[in-house]
C-alpha cells in the first residue's frame, strides 16, 4: 500500500477507534501520524507483524490495514486490559476486534515477551514494530533485553520514538517535561506515567548492536499535528504536585525537580505547545 492510499484511509481508521467517541479531533492526528509512518516502512500486504507496546491500538489499526486480509498483526502489551483512561486497552481492543480489521489482529495483553513462556519459532514475523512505546521501559537494559529477545522472531525492525533534540525553542517545554519525568524515575520514585526512561536517538543506535540488530536507516518524523507536548507538560506538572512522589527523592534531586518545574511553568503555554519531533530507525 502506498503512502497516499494509507493516509486516505486514516479518517475511517480513526473513526473506528473507541477513543474517537471521546475526542475525534484528537484521534485523527494520531492515526494520520501512524499512517504516514507505516506507509514509509513499505509493509507489504500479507505480512506478519509483531507489535510491542500496542497500547490502545493506534498503531495496531494502521498495521492491520497495511497487511490486508491475508496478513496478521500480533499486538502485545505488558499492561492489563483494564489499564488506560478514558478508554481502557481492553475496551479499545474489543472495538477493533468487532470491526473489519478484527480477524487480522491478535491482541495479547498482560504479556511480557521476556517471560520464557512467551515464544515464537524463528522468523515467525516479517516485521517487529516499536512505536512510541520505548520510553515506557523501566531501563535501557530492559529495552535491550527485549530487543534481543525478539531478534530471532522477526526479519526487520521498525522503531520510532520522540527525539530529545529540539529543533526550535517552542519545543523546549515538551523537552523539559520529559526530562523532569525521567529524572524522577531515575532517582527511584517510580510511577505509571508515559515517560520512565527517556533516551536519545543516538542512545538507541548504540543499543541496537548489543541486542543483535544492525541499523540500516534513520530519519526524522514530522509531529506537527500531535498534541503530545501538551499532554506531557500537564502530566509532568501533575506529577510534581504529588507530595509522596517527591518525598521519595533525595533532597538535592527534589529541589532540582522543583526548580525545573518552576521553569516549565514559566515557558509552557496554557495549550498548543509544540511537540518534539520524532525519529524512525530501521534495522535488520
Amino acid at each position: 500500500m502506498n503512502h497516499s492510499d494509507l493516509l486516505a484511509k486514516a479518517p475511517s481508521l480513526a473513526a473506528g477507534m473507541a477513543a474517537a467517541e471521546h475526542n475525534p479531533d484528537t484521534q485523527l492526528p494520531q492515526t494520520r501520524h501512524r499512517a504516514a509512518l507505516v506507509a514509509s516502512w513499505h509493509i507489504a500486504p500479507g505480512s506478519t507483524v509483531l507489535e510491542l507496546g500496542c497500547g490502545q491500538g493506534d498503531m495496531t489499526a494502521v498495521l492491520a490495514e497495511a497487511v490486508g486480509p491475508k496478513g496478521r498483526v500480533v499486538a502485545v502489551d505488558v499492561a492489563a486490559p483494564s489499564y488506560g483512561a478514558p478508554v481502557t486497552l481492553g475496551e479499545s481492543a474489543a472495538r477493533l476486534a468487532a470491526g473489519p480489521l478484527g480477524p487480522r489482529i491478535d491482541f495479547r495483553f498482560a504479556t511480557d515477551v521476556l517471560d520464557p513462556s512467551v515464544d515464537f519459532p524463528e522468523s515467525t514475523f516479517d516485521h517487529v514494530v516499536f512505536a512510541h512505546c520505548s520510553w515506557y521501559f523501566t531501563s535501557l537494559g530492559h529495552l535491550r533485553d527485549t530487543l534481543a529477545r525478539v531478534r530471532p522472531w522477526a526479519r526487520r525492525l521498525w522503531f520510532t520514538e520522540w527525539d530529545l533534540t529540539p529543533t526550535s525553542d517552542d519545543q523546549l517545554a515538551h523537552l523539559l517535561a520529559v526530562l523532569i519525568q525521567g529524572q524522577i524515575e531515575a532517582a527511584g520514585s517510580h510511577g505509571q506515567g508515559n515517560v520512565r526512561t527517556p533516551f536519545s536517538r543516538e542512545g538507541l543506535l548504540r543499543l541496537l548492536p548489543e541486542a543483535g540488530w544492525t541499523a540500516d536507516g534513520s530519519g526524522p518524523v514530522d509531529t506537527e499535528e500531535l498534541q503530545d507536548g501538551d499532554w506531557e507538560i500537564a502530566a509532568c506538572l501533575d506529577l510534581v504536585g504529588i507530595d509522596e512522589r517527591l518525598a521519595a527523592l533525595p533532597e538535592p534531586m527534589r529541589q532540582l525537580v522543583l526548580s525545573q518545574a518552576d521553569v516549565l511553568r514559566a515557558i509552557a503555554k496554557p495549550r498548543g505547545n509544540r511537540a518534539l519531533a520524532a525519529y524512525s530507525v530501521t534495522a535488520r
